[in-house]
């Protein structure tokens, strides 16, 4: 693939309590910045195989999600490189991360696995509130979520301009 196309994803269930953090943090990256015409914020939601064009028209693939490390609730963590898809399936959390673990087997059997992702990952503290929305401490960890999203995207050359406003309201 030899132009650059960064696609941002959250993934999650915005009704289940810590489940939706992922689409929470694409929320603010969409509303703080604005973004080179080569990247694309997408609220993946638990669309699963619905996912797979974005991720095969994509060089660089950024996800954002809910995920169970077996860690303290609460704890944040990005991780780059080969390992991500595998990491995914270790452990079923909700019904989309096994999909999504699917959507990037499938698009590397298809060979338009993008040639670059990482995952910003949040411990959850709470997911059995449906209907409810994030924990305190998953809120707590929005911006730091936000911050490491940047740094990830910096470091593959993508640094955005910040919005005059916010467009969080237009959500």
């Amino acid at each position: 693939m030899s132009e650059q196309r960064v696609v941002v994803m959250g993934l999650g269930n915005l009704l289940w309590a810590d489940e939706g953090f992922g689409v929470r943090v694409a929320e603010r990256l969409y509303a703080h910045y604005h973004w080179p015409e080569y990247v694309e914020i997408v609220d993946g939601g638990t669309q699963g195989l619905n996912l797979l064009g974005y991720v095969e028209s994509a060089s660089h693939l950024l996800i954002l999600d809910a995920i169970d490390y077996g860690l303290e609730p609460g704890t944040l963590r990005t991780y780059a490189g080969e390992r991500i898809p595998a990491y995914l399936s270790a452990k079923k959390m909700s019904l989309h991360q096994n999909s999504f673990s699917e959507v990037l087997a499938l698009a590397d059997i298809r060979g338009h696995l993008p040639a670059h992702i990482a995952l910003v990952g949040l411990q959850p503290a709470m997911l059995d509130d449906y209907g409810g929305s994030l924990s305190e401490l998953a809120r707590e960890q929005l911006p730091a979520a936000e911050q490491a999203a940047l740094a990830q995207l910096a470091a593959w050359g993508i640094v955005p301009q910040p919005a005059n406003e916010s467009r969080l309201s237009q959500l």
